[in-house]
């Protein structure tokens, strides 16, 4: 495999500016889809609700999308072996 030097990489003004406002947009995206929710979930009335209306709470909302199911462990160290 050959090796190259390292090539040298500069920041400008420009590159700078246009990071800027492209995070500024985000935020702005981000700011007015949280202010729908939270007008979404005072007027529906039901607190934590997904998308489907059904009340989730939040360990079901993380997991839901990864397809995780974890289960809360217990203390009793019989619960670990079966017993």
């Amino acid at each position: 495999m050959l090796r190259r030097k390292p090539t040298r990489l500069e920041l400008k003004l420009d590159d700078i500016e246009e990071f800027e406002s492209i995070r500024k947009d985000l935020e702005a995206a981000r700011k007015k889809q949280k202010e729908a929710m939270e007008g979404a979930g005072t007027s529906g009335g039901g607190g934590a609700a997904g998308p489907s209306g059904d009340p989730k709470g939040p360990e079901q909302v993380i997991n839901d999308p990864t397809g995780s199911k974890s289960q809360l462990k217990s203390d009793n160290r019989t619960s670990q072996f079966g017993n």
